[in-house]
């Protein structure tokens, strides 16, 4: 029996169509992203003394890494078979199509970031952790819109729940309540980037190298891994498996956090920038 107090979900994922082309909401929260981390960035760059120039190749870099990444992970880490075979190769380029995976678009921004730094880094007094613990928390903020769009694709749900909240998604043909994993999501990653903008506001003098982009890992892939276990899977083959495949990609980043976090506090570079002209030069014996 459904619970009169469930949410029925038959939002139209289109917003409009112009002929065959038709705008969804799902490409605009994905989109709105890009625009909200140039802002962030900008903050940061202005506050640390950078030249807010150097965001144009970087904001290029990450959109270019974050959609390549994000196709080739749901292309080679959820159905390999499909994309992989000589009738459907062609339509790994076809992202519209939909079919996105988060942890795919993590390795791409972070392939992207590399290539940023190393071209800019070094003369600007920057390095690869210094840009990541930044992009740690506009990150944070766009994986809150794309679980959004998410929610109104009717994909990336839960299992049945008898919770008040649960959401019908009529669109997908389902007739009972399911979590609305999306909007755990959204929230867990709405909450991580509220709580890493505060660290960079008021305690960025109190924190070193590495501690944004750990807390980052943690949380959100723990998070992630812990939603996992109410998700529907996403293919076939996960229906056997007792750790689906979001869980053992996310083993990783959690790995890597905890690692991050002990480089942070043994090492104790500070989170803020250095201009290369006060980094001060010890004179060698004799000098």
């Amino acid at each position: 029996m459904i619970d009169f107090l469930s949410i029925v979900w038959n939002v139209d994922p289109v917003i409009f169509r112009i002929g065959s082309l038709s705008i969804r909401w799902y490409s605009i929260l994905f989109v709105a992203g890009f625009p909200l981390g140039y802002w962030l960035f900008e903050r940061f760059y202005k506050r640390e003394g950078l030249d807010t120039k150097l965001l144009e190749p970087l904001l290029y870099a990450l959109l270019i890494g974050t959609i390549v990444g994000a196709r080739l992970g749901h292309c080679l880490f959820y159905e390999p078979a499909y994309y992989l075979s000589k009738a459907h190769w062609v339509e790994i380029f076809m992202p519209w199509r939909g079919g996105l995976a988060s942890h795919g678009g993590a390795i791409g921004v972070m392939l992207a970031t590399w290539w940023y730094v190393h071209k800019y880094g070094k003369k600007n007094g920057f390095d690869i952790l210094w840009v990541f613990d930044r992009l740690a928390i506009a990150v944070a903020f766009a994986g809150c819109l794309i679980r959004l769009g998410n929610l109104f694709n009717s994909e990336i749900y839960g299992t049945v729940t008898d919770l008040p909240w649960g959401f019908i998604f009529e669109r997908r043909g389902e007739t009972l309540p399911k979590h609305p994993t999306q909007i755990y999501e959204a929230l867990t990653y709405l909450l991580l980037g509220l709580f890493l903008l505060w660290n960079y506001n008021h305690r960025l003098d109190k924190r070193y190298r590495g501690w944004f982009l750990g807390m980052f890992f943690i949380i959100c892939f723990g998070m992630r891994s812990l939603i996992e276990f109410i998700k529907e899977p996403q293919v076939e083959f996960e229906e056997s498996m007792t750790f689906d495949m979001g869980q053992l990609l996310s083993i990783p980043f959690i790995i890597a956090g905890i690692v991050l976090l002990v480089y942070a506090y043994k090492k104790k570079i500070p989170a803020r920038r250095i201009p290369p002209e006060k980094v001060h030069h010890t004179p060698k014996k004799g000098q």
